[in-house]
């Protein structure tokens, strides 16, 4: 058994001459191929990492400078770039296409010495919340195989929980890195917009993206945006601002002693009677620990879920416009009668049952007749929202919530009711809208055996004081 839950362990280990990055590698394939029938990994890059993990223990034999991440092992869902491999985005639409550039997140984790493992499975262009849209298949979750495993970066949170790989890199549009986190009881950050470069990741809905990153520890999640966060001149959207040093910061900072709630989130007629009851009483424990916790009203929960839709499947609308058989993607080899026809053959071949809602629905809010009545007011919400949440971190430091208002349901069980399915979402779309940094922490398991998190938010650009809260309460519970 590989003995060690921490990269800071590994590295020791590394270092120590304990163990070495073939041990690593050749550990996690076979956990993968263990794991195989959960169908968390659509490719795995077996000879790939062998031979990478030779040179990186070749380059520590030599005392050559080691990266942060030296002989670490990483999955990435399969939305994200690596030159020379396959990206599909879980869709039949882009089967075939292999990268010819790498992801500027990925880039980055090479340059510090990570071994990529493979590519993780996810929903369809990152739609979805259960990764039952994948063309591939679902996966299924570890803890009980009838259940899903979350979506939409499902196969990157489920090879975390069943430990195929060290660190998976998910993305985030709506909740797809915290939700699926939640279900499988493993650690999934989501930083500012705009803290990690978006090049090179398959867009769902460009203004809510963000790469995140699961890990079993709040450490290893820092020290991994340490690495892949940062301006990048191939993204216009992302920060100038100095990346901190995370790792170090969680140790030394000052403690976030002010917290706030809002009421709506726990009187919610959806939220699980028992997630209520243990996030009620931790929330009620932080007072005793000296925190100063409080209530605050918020008024527009019930607008979240269809401003967040609107927004996303207009922005879907266009961004997968790209895929029509030319430019890109799955080109129909039935008879056709003009490029028009080429058109609705090959994107409706290729595209799964959610994505052609989405496009639709988005090409609905836009159209003529109602984009002021859906997209437009969808904007002024999120406006409202945007001034809400600057107003409330002038005066708290963290925001806290349940992360989802239900443990992982059946396969299945919401195939036939899209809006429950959305729903889910309920509390996981606001940081998105807003932009904030949020993470799902795995404190908490129902009766069932299920796991659910906590989420906690914090303002923008504030990942130190989020990820030292976090530790806080990670420690917490060990205690």
């Amino acid at each position: 058994m590989f003995p060690f839950h921490t990269i800071k362990d590994y590295q020791a280990a590394l270092k120590a001459g304990v163990t070495t990055c073939m041990d690593a590698v050749d550990f996690y394939l076979a956990q993968i191929e263990h794991h195989i029938g959960l169908n968390a990994f659509l490719e795995v890059f077996s000879a790939e990492a062998k031979q990478r993990a030779i040179e990186l223990h070749e380059q520590q034999i030599k005392g050559k400078p080691l990266g942060k991440l030296h002989g670490v092992v990483v999955g990435i869902k399969d939305v994200l770039c690596y030159e020379g491999h396959k990206v599909s985005a879980a869709s039949k639409m882009l089967e075939s296409y292999t990268a010819i550039y790498s992801a500027t997140a990925v880039q980055q984790l090479l340059n510090e010495g990570a071994i990529i493992i493979g590519r993780q499975n996810c929903d369809e262009f990152a739609m979805g919340s259960s990764n039952e849209n994948s063309a591939y298949g679902p996966v299924k979750n570890a803890l009980d195989n009838t259940r899903v495993s979350g979506g939409s970066s499902g196969g990157s949170a489920v090879a975390i929980q069943t430990n195929c790989c060290m660190i998976s890199l998910g993305s985030d549009t709506g909740g797809s890195v915290r939700q699926p986190a939640d279900f499988c009881g493993v650690v999934g950050l989501k930083p500012s917009y705009g803290r990690i470069s978006r090049y090179g990741l398959i867009a769902y809905a460009s203004s809510f993206d963000q790469i995140g990153i699961f890990s079993h520890t709040i450490q290893d999640a820092a020290l991994v945006l340490e690495v892949i966060a940062g301006p990048d001149h191939f993204d216009s959207t992302v920060s100038r601002k100095q990346v901190p040093a995370y790792t170090s910061l969680i140790a030394t900072a000052v403690p976030p002693k002010k917290v706030a709630y809002f009421k709506e989130t726990l009187s919610h007629p959806g939220l699980d009677p028992e997630i209520k009851e243990q996030t009620t009483s931790f929330i009620a424990s932080l007072v005793e620990k000296g925190y100063q916790v409080e209530a605050v009203d918020f008024n527009l929960l019930a607008y979240l879920v269809p401003t967040y839709y609107v927004l996303t499947t207009a922005e879907a609308s266009s961004n997968l416009s790209r895929y029509d058989g030319i430019k890109f993607g799955h080109r129909t080899k039935n008879k056709i009668d003009d490029l028009t026809d080429l058109y609705k053959k090959s994107r409706t071949e290729a595209f799964g049952a959610e994505v052609k809602r989405r496009i639709l629905l988005g090409t609905f809010v836009l159209s003529a007749g109602y984009f002021d009545a859906y997209f437009t007011k969808a904007q002024q919400v999120r406006r409202k929202l945007v001034d809400l949440t600057n107003e409330l971190f002038k005066h708290y430091d963290i925001l806290v919530s349940p992360t989802v208002p239900n443990t992982a349901f059946t396969l299945g069980a919401h195939n036939q009711a899209a809006t429950e399915m959305f729903l889910a979402d309920i509390y996981t779309v606001y940081a998105n809208l807003v932009g904030i940094p949020a993470i799902s922490i795995p404190l908490f398991k129902q009766l069932n055996g299920m796991p659910f998190g906590l989420q906690v938010m914090s303002g923008s650009f504030q990942e130190t004081t989020l990820l030292q809260f976090a530790q806080q309460m990670m420690d917490a519970k060990k205690s």
